[in-house]
C-alpha cells in the first residue's frame, strides 16, 4: 500500500512546482475517477499521477470545470510517456472534459493481453498480485468520488495504489513482450487510442463488427 505521506492533493489543477517536477520525468503514471462509467452522463472527479521515484498526486475536479492548463500541458508533452490502465476510457475522459490530446501513450491493459496469452486476466488486480506480488484493496473502488472535499483515507489509499504500480508494470511487461517478438504490434496499438477515444466520444459503438 503507498503510504499518505507520499500523496499530496490538489485542487482543479497541477500546482506550477509539481508540474515543473514533472516535467523532469521519463514517464508519469496516470489514473482517473470518474461518478461513473458513461462518458458524458458520469462527471470526471479526481485525477491521479506518479512518477517513477512514487511521487504521488491527486487533482480534485469540481463539478462544471473546463480547462486544467497545468494538468494539459504534461499530458500533452510529447517527451514523457503516459502510462495507463485502460488507457481508452482515461484519455477520452481527460479529452472530453478539458480538451486533453494526451500523448504519447501506454497502456498495460493492452500491453498484458498481448504478452499475457496464458491468462485471460487483465484487471489491474490481477497484474499486480502476478507481477509485483501485492494484492490490492479494490474495496473503494465503487465509491462517492464527487464528495472530492471528504475522501476517505481508504479512497486516498486506493487512488494512490492505482498509479504507484503502472510504472513497474509497464518495465515488467514491455521486457516480455520484447522477448516474445510483440513489442512494434503493442506500439501500434498504443497509437490507436486516441482514435478508439473519439469513437467513444462521437458514441459510435461495435464499429469494427460485422
Amino acid at each position: 500500500m503507498v503510504r499518505l505521506k507520499d500523496f499530496q492533493v490538489c485542487d482543479r489543477d497541477l500546482s506550477d512546482e509539481i508540474l515543473s517536477r514533472y516535467l523532469t520525468s521519463e514517464a508519469i503514471a496516470v489514473d482517473t475517477e470518474t461518478m461513473g462509467l458513461i462518458l458524458g452522463r458520469d462527471r470526471l472527479c479526481l485525477v491521479q499521477l506518479s512518477d517513477a521515484s512514487g511521487f504521488v498526486v491527486a487533482i480534485r475536479i469540481p463539478k462544471g470545470q473546463t480547462e486544467a492548463p497545468n494538468l494539459k500541458k504534461l499530458m500533452e508533452a510529447t517527451n514523457i510517456t503516459k502510462i495507463f490502465h485502460f488507457a481508452r476510457f482515461d484519455v477520452a475522459q481527460l479529452r472530453y472534459h478539458f480538451g486533453i490530446e494526451t500523448q504519447p501513450i501506454y497502456c498495460t491493459k493492452i500491453a498484458s493481453k498481448l504478452a499475457r496469452t496464458y491468462t485471460s486476466n487483465h484487471g489491474l488486480k490481477n497484474l499486480v498480485q502476478e507481477l509485483e506480488g501485492v494484492e490490492l484493496d479494490k474495496s473503494s473502488q465503487s465509491s462517492d468520488w464527487g464528495n472530492a472535499e471528504n475522501l476517505s483515507q481508504a479512497q486516498l489509499s486506493y487512488a494512490a495504489n492505482d498509479v504507484s504500480y503502472l510504472h513497474s508494470l509497464r518495465d515488467k511487461l514491455t521486457a516480455i513482450l520484447k522477448r516474445e517478438d510483440r513489442w512494434e504490434l503493442a506500439q501500434q496499438c498504443f497509437s490507436c487510442i486516441p482514435t478508439f477515444a473519439s469513437l467513444d466520444i462521437k458514441q459510435y459503438q461495435n464499429l469494427f463488427e460485422h
